[in-house]
């Protein structure tokens, strides 16, 4: 296998558990997975786009393992890390002697991953030489290897994804339209990490206790202030750079305490949006997150200063930084329902 690919087998038993590495419950991402389940079942193509750092692998293996296709191969290749010159032979393949230093045949991505998923990230590098060729194997399901007549025939399924905007680029005349229609069947759009900030509690969670393990580095609790940063900072990285931060936070914590490895300056940004006029306002953390259980205490904790008042702007959803039906599920999630009085009614609050 070349440097520029990497294969990984999915197991039977993967079509089952294809969200379990995604991490959050915000809106935004739920919508991103109702759209995954519609499609993985097909053999449509799929074109993820967003930011770099937003998780299009993620969401390409997520794909692929609640797909039929969930027992073979997932291909991936990244167009861009590729020289152009031998980004043909790694799509197509090639013949003995086909080019100079071509000196045993070689198979191709497409070949390898024939009857899975091949997935192409930063699709929008392939140059316009190459897109006449990638647009033939994705219609016809067939190719020929460099330096040989012979067509191959193969299935494929292809997931796309890109940071850039293609249809711009296809306006430009830098991508060909008709490649550009045949990739964008069924697109999906993530969104940046400060469009779904709910999802920062557990996403910081999850990394601390991966870095912790690996580092083998106890680290039991988040203060305050430091989720409070995390949840104001615009992450222009999006999720790579919240993972490489924390990463940096395990490294520098002590006393069981994660660091905070953000700067003062960092955290006071306004977010832009065209409904906002004032600088974000970090959500009301009332005590230091644990590792152990992030959720429940701090949201019975919140819930009681509120009142049992989960919606408004005084409600325990405000102050936590959730949206009202965030703040619900979770709460049945974990079997978090309104105290019942002597009288046998539901404690006072809105819902």
């Amino acid at each position: 296998m070349g440097d520029y690919a990497a294969v990984a087998t999915a197991v039977p038993d993967q079509a089952e558990r294809a969200f379990e590495r995604i991490i959050g419950n915000s809106a935004a991402l739920e919508s991103v997975l109702d759209q995954v389940e519609q499609v993985a079942p097909t053999d449509s193509t799929v074109l993820i786009e967003g930011e770099t750092g937003t998780g299009k692998e993620l969401i390409a293996h997520a794909i692929h393992n609640a797909s039929q296709r969930c027992g073979r191969a997932f291909i991936k290749l990244n167009c861009a890390a590729i020289p152009l010159d031998l980004l043909e032979s790694e799509l197509f393949g090639h013949e003995k002697g086909a080019f100079t230093g071509a000196i045993a045949q070689k198979i191709g991505r497409f070949e390898m991953a024939d009857k899975g998923t091949l997935f192409l990230d930063e699709v929008a590098d392939i140059p316009s030489a190459l897109q006449p060729k990638l647009l033939r194997v994705l219609q016809e399901q067939e190719f020929e290897r460099l330096g040989s007549g012979r067509t191959h025939k193969v299935d494929v399924r292809l997931v796309a994804a890109t940071n850039r905007n293609l249809l711009r680029m296809v306006s430009d005349g830098q991508f060909r339209s008709d490649l550009y229609y045949r990739l964008n069947v069924f697109p999906i759009l993530l969104p940046a990490l400060r469009e779904r900030r709910e999802d920062i509690p557990a996403l910081v969670t999850h990394f601390v206790k991966m870095f912790s393990r690996r580092m083998g580095k106890q680290v039991d609790s988040i203060s305050p202030e430091t989720m409070a940063a995390f949840q104001c900072y615009l992450w222009p990285g999006n999720i790579r750079e919240l993972q490489n931060l924390v990463e940096r936070s395990v490294i520098l914590s002590r006393d069981g305490v994660l660091s905070n490895p953000l700067h003062k300056k960092q955290t006071e940004l306004i977010i832009p949006s065209p409904h906002r006029t004032r600088p974000f306002q970090s959500p009301t953390f009332h005590s230091a997150t644990t590792l152990e259980g992030p959720d429940r205490a701090l949201i019975l904790e919140t819930l009681e200063q509120a009142g049992w008042i989960v919606g408004g702007p005084r409600g325990a959803a405000a102050k936590l930084g959730l949206k009202r039906t965030t703040l619900l599920a979770r709460m049945r999630r974990l079997g978090i329902s309104r105290p019942i009085s002597e009288d046998g009614t539901r404690f006072p609050g809105v819902a």
